[in-house]
């Protein structure tokens, strides 16, 4: 009998599910960066949200997925940190790209993207990511990303562009002001996930014109910056995983017809596909 554990992990959350005989267990912790947290963090972390919940079941193997991972130094930091708590498990560290590449194309060829609290894509040959356009992060890049559509939402806030409506409803939505998201943004940890918080405006507030232009100005520069710089883009089925990509897929979908591109499949997270692929 052999026992896997894959882990999906974001800024803002990570998703664990525990596969023993075919038998899934989901679990949730909060997300793991190593850009924002160190090592005792972390462990202090996976001991109080996690390790209960496997009730010392003997690992065998650990997927774990995870932003950040790109840099080889977070990758050590992560398999140190798991063979720490797992001494005998085998352990693999990927990039979230290749999480949502396994989930979204499986064995196939084609392009897999992630539209949440940031962004990404690349294209994936069915064995490996071959091409990537380059993820800047929130400050300089993360196009179509919560972070970027919360940016637009507060500049149009702050520099008074949205109409006297949209202030109000924002007023009553939030109830900050000025100086604390500044504050936020500019001295608090992980401003990123802050930023992305306020996408959650656009959603609620879809049938105002403005809210319908910030949200296909903000997925249209991801598709303008990224997916038009792919030769295969043309050739073989875009895919998306996400929160963002999955709460705007009728946004998604119109893009793909104006750019002339097959869409794939929109999950919502990529843990039901990685589950598929690893079993």
């Amino acid at each position: 009998m052999s026992v896997t554990l894959i882990a999906d992990s974001g800024s803002t959350k990570c998703e664990w599910c525990l596969l023993v005989n075919g038998k899934k267990k989901k679990i949730t912790t909060q997300g793991i960066s190593p850009y924002f947290l160190t090592e005792e963090q972390v462990i202090s972390l996976l001991q109080k949200e996690l390790l209960g919940k496997l009730k010392q079941v003997a690992i065998d193997e650990i997927y774990y997925y995870g932003t950040g991972l790109a840099n080889p130094a977070n990758a050590k930091f992560i398999k140190r940190i798991l063979k720490k708590l797992f001494p005998t498990a085998k352990i693999e560290a990927q990039i979230d790209l290749l999480a949502a590449a396994r989930a979204v194309c499986g064995h196939e060829k084609g392009i897999a993207c992630i539209l949440g609290t940031g962004s990404n894509s690349c294209f994936y040959n069915g064995k490996k990511i071959v091409k990537n356009s380059p993820g800047l992060g929130y400050v300089l890049g993360d196009e179509g990303s919560g972070a970027y559509l919360g940016k637009k939402v507060i500049q149009h806030y702050l520099y008074g562009t949205f109409d006297e409506d949209l202030m109000l409803r924002f007023d009553k939505h939030f109830n900050t002001n000025a100086n604390e998201i500044l504050e936020h943004v500019y001295k608090m940890p992980q401003p990123n996930r802050y930023l992305a918080s306020f996408a959650i405006f656009l959603a609620e507030n879809r049938d105002h014109y403005m809210i319908e232009n910030i949200i296909e100005d903000g997925i249209n520069d991801f598709f303008f910056t990224h997916l038009h710089k792919y030769r295969e883009s043309w050739l073989y089925p875009i895919s998306f995983v996400g929160s963002v990509a999955f709460g705007f897929k009728d946004i998604i979908k119109d893009l793909c017809n104006t750019y002339e591109l097959e869409l794939g499949k929109i999950y919502k997270q990529p843990m039901d596909g990685l589950i598929a692929y690893h079993q």
